[in-house]
């Protein structure tokens, strides 16, 4: 089983790192349930790996724009099987997304090695949970709550009002004990955003990445891909990796994606230009 700061040594590699999402939930927006029951969920996950994932993030309650919340007890039964036969067999950490505290604990003790959790620790008790933990948390913005984030989000500044909400929880994490060198953020790309508002996230993602802490980044097959690969006349699958790239360059450092195999094609194609020496 990898530990718990297995993400904070991948992150002193100075590359850019892959997550890739297994849902194991019946309404996913992106895979409508594909991978609910937890053997197609681990299968896939290995899968992810094999196609070059450095983390594989699980979660068990959808937050797609109209997602109803579940029970506690439901969202354990989903994810837990699948934690603990991906931490014990695979060698990158383990990510679960929740913002339930029970879940958040049962998980780690399961082997997840990091929390990403889209409330940024506002649930009651998350907060102290993740203290308790001491394992990174990954803090994201969204406007609203996703049964109704998407109804009419409205900003002045959307960007200064992400970096702002951000750099406030940063404060509040740090204030109640849990380090900032166990914190990542995330813009929310798609939670309560409107395209300008995306667009707007993307092209200010520089200000986000001042804040010092490593950015997490959620464009695959979002709406907002959606619309560009409509404009476009691209798949959604290349454009949601040409998207992550265009974050990376600006500076983030982890992409949260739902196809590995593309991205990583697109990553390491623009890394051997990047990177590359005269010989």
């Amino acid at each position: 089983m990898p530990e718990p700061c297995g993400l904070r040594r991948a992150l002193t590699s100075g590359r850019a790192l892959i997550m890739g999402v297994v849902n194991v939930t019946p309404d996913s927006f992106s895979d409508g349930g594909r991978y609910r029951g937890a053997q197609a969920a681990i299968s896939h996950a290995r899968q992810l790996v094999r196609e070059g994932a450095d983390i594989i993030d699980v979660g068990g309650e959808s937050t797609r724009p109209g997602a109803q919340p579940v029970s506690t007890i439901e969202e354990l039964d989903r994810v837990l099987p699948v934690i603990e036969t991906l931490a014990d067999n695979l060698d990158v950490p383990i990510s679960v997304d929740t913002s339930k505290p029970e879940v958040m604990q049962a998980a780690v003790a399961a082997g997840a090695g990091l929390i990403n959790d889209v409330l940024a620790l506002r649930a009651p008790g998350a907060l102290e949970t993740a203290v308790q933990l001491q394992v990174p948390v990954c803090l994201m913005h969204m406007q609203g709550a996703p049964a109704t984030m998407q109804n009419d989000p409205t900003y002045g500044d959307v960007v200064s009002e992400v970096v702002n909400f951000l750099s406030a929880r940063t404060q509040a994490c740090s204030d109640a004990g849990l380090a900032q060198t166990l914190l990542l953020t995330d813009p929310g790309f798609g939670f309560g955003k409107t395209f300008i508002h995306n667009r707007s996230l993307l092209a200010g993602l520089g200000r986000l990445v001042a804040l010092g802490l490593p950015v997490v980044v959620g464009l695959s097959r979002k709406s907002f891909a959606r619309t560009v690969a409509q404009a476009s006349g691209g798949g959604l699958a290349d454009v949601s990796a040409v998207l992550g790239l265009l974050a990376v360059q600006r500076g983030a450092r982890i992409m949260r994606v739902h196809d590995v195999a593309v991205t990583r094609k697109v990553l390491s194609v623009w890394e051997t230009v990047q990177y590359a020496t005269d010989n």
